[in-house]
């Protein structure tokens, strides 16, 4: 999950995620929501791409590229956790 802002700047069926999120899974399962069993609540697009590298000698991403489907969230946002420190 990742929030949007529409911009002019951003060709019309293009995005664009910025890096450095934080991992922050949340289990679907657990917390009664309907469809998808997994939620990435800080919108790490390393949880979006394949992590494949361009050849048996790089380790670089293959594209930092993807499909993706966008559609509007409804319901209450759960509460990001990446910063909050361990019990």
């Amino acid at each position: 999950m990742a929030s949007v802002v529409v911009s002019p700047e951003i060709r019309q069926g293009i995005v664009q995620i910025s890096t450095g999120a934080w991992y922050d899974p949340e289990a679907w399962a657990e917390s009664g929501r309907p469809g998808a069993t997994r939620l990435e609540r800080h919108g790490n697009p390393n949880v979006l791409t394949l992590d494949k590298s361009t050849s048996r000698l790089a380790q670089g991403p293959s594209a930092q590229t993807a499909l993706v489907e966008i559609e509007r969230f409804e319901g209450e946002l759960p509460a990001v956790a990446a910063f909050d420190p361990p019990v």
